[in-house]
Parts: C-alpha cells; sequence; structure tokens
C-alpha cells in the first residue's frame, strides 16, 4: 500500500525553525518528484517546494527562497524540508505529495500529483 506519512509540525514562534518530514512506505522514492504544499486557513493550497527524482533539482516558491531548503534521503525512503525564519502567516498545513516530475507552469508548483500525504501542522504563533 503506497503511503506518505508526514511529521515534524508543531507549535514555533516567529522566526523559529521546523524541519518536517515525509516518509514513504509501499514504493521507493528514489525515482519520485517530491512536492511540499500547505494550506492556511481559508486559503487554497499552495505549492512551496519540490525536489525532482531524475535529477534532484529543485524548486522553491518566491516566498520562501533563502530560507527553506529541500532535501532527500533515499536510504531512509524520506525527503525533508527544513524551514528557517518562520512567519505567521506560514502557518498551516502543509502535506507532501509524490509523482514522477515537479509540474511547474508560469512559476507555480502543480498539485496534480498522484499520491499525497494527510498533512501536519505548522503554527507560527508567538
Amino acid at each position: 500500500q503506497v503511503q506518505l506519512v508526514e511529521s515534524g509540525g508543531g507549535l514555533v514562534q516567529p522566526g523559529g525553525s521546523l524541519r518536517l518530514s515525509c516518509a514513504a512506505s509501499g514504493f521507493t522514492l528514489d525515482y519520485y518528484s517530491i512536492g511540499w504544499f500547505r494550506q492556511a486557513p481559508g486559503k487554497e493550497r499552495e505549492g512551496v517546494s519540490c525536489i525532482s527524482g531524475s535529477d534532484g533539482s529543485t524548486y522553491y516558491t518566491d516566498s520562501v527562497k533563502g530560507r527553506f531548503t529541500i532535501s532527500r534521503d533515499n536510504a531512509k525512503n524520506t525527503v525533508y524540508l527544513q524551514m528557517n525564519s518562520l512567519k505567521p502567516e506560514e502557518t498551516g498545513v502543509y502535506y507532501c505529495a509524490a509523482d514522477y516530475h515537479c509540474t511547474v507552469v508560469a512559476g507555480t508548483l502543480g498539485s496534480g500529483m498522484d499520491y499525497w500525504g494527510k498533512g501536519t501542522l505548522v503554527t507560527v504563533s508567538s
């Protein structure tokens, strides 16, 4: 059974850091591209970052460039999202998703990926 499980969310103060993990089971992440998405309360889901399964290239939405880092550990079948200098407006549920490609159109990461986790809540608040 294909499954993605996110972890690492929690409460953090503005300016703080969190590292999210996306662990896969039922399939090997090696050849898949993994995307991170977030959905703030009352807002649409947005693509945050993606790492390609073919060449390791990465995508970041403009608002997180320089602060977030996506990485993968194929031996652990896990992808990480290191988030630094977090802002209150980045509060929301963070999801990871898997597909063969990171599809970016007009600078935006598409959400039509095949497999999705259930999400982990990140709250940035003092």
